[in-house]
């Protein structure tokens, strides 16, 4: 028996939270379509191409994607990545985050980041380089390695904020992550928030003139170049997502 776990959307989609289904020596690609064929057809679409899938824990991306084989008494669970309106969201252990692509004023960027967490206490934020980010899919990595840090008391700083920071550079040293990742230099900028649904509404109202679009995606390059990886090592990573997955790398080798 292979166990099913649904968070979210994909809850909604089969209206349930678990099941468990007989079969064994399956790859992860065979199983969404099985998932597929017994959906009821009276409930959400399950949008497939925006998921995330975990396997005993461990992210799909970093085993072998859709190729991944499945056996007995394994567990899966499936985490639907929102895009909804526009707005970059998405869930990472049970706590809903998202990414805010800001337009602002180089120089004036912290200032602006800190009239932003008095504001709005019950959110914890981080700015980053537009340059030093690729997306949901990294936030999400780095994201869950400070949660799972704050959990267990192994925070690499006195504040969450700061963690974040530091995994996002891949280093301890506060100055070192500014110098790396900061966001003083430039007229955009990234915020990474993690909190409850309705405060990242307000908040998502109240920066709605400063929004702007920042194309993530073309930051693989400078990353491969800042953090020193070769592409000997991108293609030495059996993943769909290897930069990603050797950048969370990188954060979870920190220490105190």
């Amino acid at each position: 028996m292979i166990t099913v776990k649904l968070l979210g959307g994909a809850k909604k989609a089969f209206g349930l939270e678990k099941f468990e289904i007989d079969l064994d020596n399956v790859t992860l690609s065979k199983l969404i379509d099985y998932l597929l064929s017994v959906k009821p057809a009276d409930t959400l679409e399950l949008d497939t191409k925006n998921i995330l899938i975990a396997v005993n824990g461990a992210d799909s991306s970093a085993l072998k994607g859709p190729n991944t084989v499945l056996h007995s008494g394994d567990v899966v669970s499936i985490i639907p990545v929102i895009h909804g309106g526009g707005r970059l969201c998405f869930k990472v252990d049970s706590k809903n985050a998202e990414l805010f692509c800001i337009k602002n004023q180089k120089g004036k960027n912290y200032d602006f980041l800190t009239l932003l967490r008095k504001k709005f206490p019950a959110l914890v934020m981080e700015g980053v380089s537009p340059k030093t980010i690729t997306g949901i899919l990294h936030a999400k990595k780095i994201l869950a390695q400070t949660i799972y840090a704050k959990k267990h008391h192994l925070l690499l700083a006195k504040k969450t904020e700061t963690d974040i920071l530091l995994r996002f550079a891949a280093t301890t040293q506060i100055s070192g992550a500014i110098n790396a990742v900061g966001i003083e230099k430039f007229d955009e900028f990234v915020i990474i928030a993690l909190g409850n649904k309705s405060a990242l509404d307000k908040i998502h109202n109240h920066l709605c003139p400063n929004l702007t679009s920042i194309d993530l995606s073309k930051n693989s390059k400078y990353l491969q170049k800042l953090f020193r990886i070769t592409k000997q090592q991108i293609s030495a990573v059996e993943s769909k997502h290897p930069l990603e997955d050797l950048l969370a790398e990188k954060a979870a080798t920190l220490f105190q």
